[in-house]
């Protein structure tokens, strides 16, 4: 693990708390494994509930030392409860794992949120596979996004095939999916054609899909892809227009271009940078309004 994350997680800590509470921290920080497992239960008693302040700089530090790596609008119990871990002894491989399982084994939801938020940071990311995979079919709401959401972890070790299931559920859950790191990165051909059954199935229930969710399918975009662009472009709605147009302009598919060329406001939104993926960006989701019928 880098120090340099460690280093910016204390930093952060200490610009904010009390010398209570950070005298505190470096007690248990330091102490041995079986203290330090015990301060992360109980630090909820001992730290105030509040959201941390996290400088640009200690952000820019954090996501240059790991790729997707933020803590913005972590509490400073789940800051200190990461940062706590990162202080556990990882030199017998076995012990290490032992003790974080025990961890995972006896969490409650806030808990499980630190545990799943520290994967990307924790020794022997391989071993914690299983742990991340079983969050995405979590029911609690919180722990799920602790995975999927700014949790640069799925998108480095997850398999094509849990990847596509963490996307598809953050989308049927009306998840802000741009929140998820690796997206671009991690595109791939069977996750665009899930995705299209999955709008197929939405509209045929009178619902909608989240326009964002289109920019997944550029790069493979394809005869029944274009027709869901087509109909995304008939619907009407501003938004879904929007994002046809887009994908259409990303794709390098020669229909797709020719489409969007007979909706010529959208393609010059586009070319003059007017109109991007990041006007789709929205965080609050309702998929359950009304749409067109297929």
């Amino acid at each position: 693990m880098s120090d340099i994350i460690k280093t910016t997680l204390w930093e952060v800590i200490s610009l904010n708390t009390s010398e209570t509470e950070s005298g505190w921290l470096i007690e248990k920080g330091s102490a041995s494994a079986i203290e330090l497992m015990t301060a992360f239960v109980a630090s909820p008693r001992f730290l105030t509930k509040k959201i941390v302040s996290v400088s640009q700089e200690q952000e820019k530090k954090l996501m240059e030392a790991l790729s997707g790596f933020s803590i913005t609008g972590w509490s400073l119990v789940r800051t200190a409860r990461v940062w706590l871990l990162t202080q556990l002894d990882d030199s017998d491989k076995n012990v290490f794992i032992k003790n974080i399982e025990t961890l995972f084994d006896t969490a409650e939801m806030n808990e499980l949120v630190a545990l799943y938020s520290a994967l990307p940071v924790l020794s022997y990311p391989e071993r914690w596979l299983f742990r991340a995979t079983d969050a995405v079919r979590s029911n609690m709401g919180f722990v799920f996004d602790a995975i999927a959401l700014h949790n640069p972890y799925p998108s480095n070790y997850f398999s094509e095939l849990a990847w596509n299931q963490l996307v598809l559920k953050t989308i049927f859950n009306d998840k802000p999916v741009h929140f998820i790191t690796g997206l671009e990165e991690r595109e791939n051909e069977n996750l665009a054609l899930i995705l299209s059954d999955f709008a197929h199935e939405r509209w045929a229930a009178g619902r909608s899909v989240a326009p964002n969710v289109w920019r997944l399918v550029s790069k493979f975009m394809n005869e029944p892809l274009l027709s869901d662009m087509k109909y995304l472009f008939a619907s009407g709605q501003p938004e879904n227009q929007e994002a046809a147009a887009l994908a259409c302009a990303d794709s390098e598919y020669a229909p797709a271009k020719a489409l969007l060329s007979t909706y010529p406001e959208f393609e010059k939104s586009i070319n003059e940078g007017v109109l991007t993926w990041s006007n789709l960006e929205f965080t609050d989701l309702n998929t359950y309004v009304p749409t067109l019928q297929r």
